[in-house]
């Protein structure tokens, strides 16, 4: 009798794991309100939804080639600001409660890709309606941006929920800047969990897409404007720089990033550090200011492949920055405005 009633209580835990599993599986919260990401999440509640991003991303991009480097500065730039959570999509709150990240130092003028999220929100609404989060659209179509120039490919975990605040100061001080020192910059990624190597890794997004004049304008002139070129960008280089990026004015004229290659995703950024031709100053520092950052430009340098793994590796892991799950925040039916609106 007591075997028997060993055996029963078993059966109810394994049934019970099974039923947790279950309720993961179909994307529900479950007790708590906690649902852990996973790709799977909308497998049964939104099958069309890959494709769905798949078809406008590739139309986005056939139609504007820089459009896939906005998409991935678009994921960056929501994550690294009270997490994945689609904030930085938020137009202003009429009611006053918080000011829209898009007026933000670094997204003013700068952070594009906004009308192509809508286009996917309004297809999938039509498909799935209120059931996929404008901060996982934003995710699917950073990866899908990076497949489409060249890169490698990682399943994305799925299940955020959209928040209902957007932070502009978090926007201005969380965010790293081209000029910042590179153990600010090490700060500023270790705040979200992410280490060295994702750092390094993650800058490597800067194969693709462009930068403004205004960014880098210090590194040709001088931090005082006394006329200085910046010891470790390449003399050549920086004479180049200097005809489209003046003293003054031409602070919106757009550079590559990567000259070289600049819309296919590969790892030709590295050898460009390398040589001294990286664009920014916080491209740069990566070779010059730090022992072990150095040390992975030389092995991203060597090894495309080992660049392709740690990408997607640190790709998903800046992905699950404090997202919001089971029941906080919303899905918004407008990726512009939250839904009480």
């Amino acid at each position: 009798m007591a075997r028997r009633q060993y055996s029963t209580a078993g059966v109810a835990v394994a049934a019970a794991m099974l039923a947790v599993l279950s309720v993961l599986c179909s994307g529900h919260p479950v007790p708590g309100g906690f649902v852990p990401l996973q790709p799977h999440f909308y497998d049964h509640t939104c099958p069309q939804l890959q494709s769905i991003v798949g078809a406008i991303v590739a139309k986005a991009h056939a139609e504007d080639p820089r459009m896939a480097a906005s998409l991935l500065r678009l994921h960056f730039h929501d994550c690294f600001v009270q997490g994945c959570d689609a904030s930085v999509l938020l137009d202003a709150d009429g009611s006053g409660r918080f000011v829209t990240e898009k007026r933000s130092n670094p997204n003013k003028d700068s952070l594009r890709g906004y009308e192509v999220i809508d286009e996917i929100k309004t297809a999938v609404e039509h498909a799935c309606p209120h059931v996929v989060s404008c901060a996982d659209i934003v995710a699917v179509a950073a990866r899908d941006s990076v497949v489409l120039t060249g890169g490698p490919g990682w399943e994305v975990p799925l299940g955020r929920r959209d928040s209902l605040t957007a932070s502009l100061s978090g926007s201005n001080n969380l965010i790293p800047a081209p000029n910042d020192t590179l153990p600010t910059i090490i700060g500023k990624f270790a705040n979200q969990g992410l280490d060295v190597v994702d750092l390094v890794a993650l800058s490597g997004g800067h194969t693709i897409g462009d930068s403004r004049c205004v960014s880098f304008r210090q590194r040709l002139y001088g931090q005082n404007n006394n006329g200085q070129v910046d010891s470790t960008l390449n003399p050549a280089y920086a004479a180049e720089l200097r005809g489209r990026c003046p003293r003054s004015g031409g602070d919106q004229n757009l550079f590559a990033l990567d000259p070289a290659s600049q819309f296919r995703f590969d790892n030709q950024y590295y050898h460009n550090i390398l040589a001294m031709n990286g664009l920014l100053s916080s491209d740069e520092i990566l070779l010059t200011q730090g022992r072990e950052t150095m040390e992975l430009v030389h092995r991203f340098a060597a090894n495309q492949g080992l660049f392709f793994e740690q990408f997607a590796k640190s790709m998903v892991k800046m992905g699950n920055i404090t997202p919001l799950t089971g029941h906080a925040g919303e899905i918004r039916n407008n990726c512009r405005r939250v839904n009480h609106f």
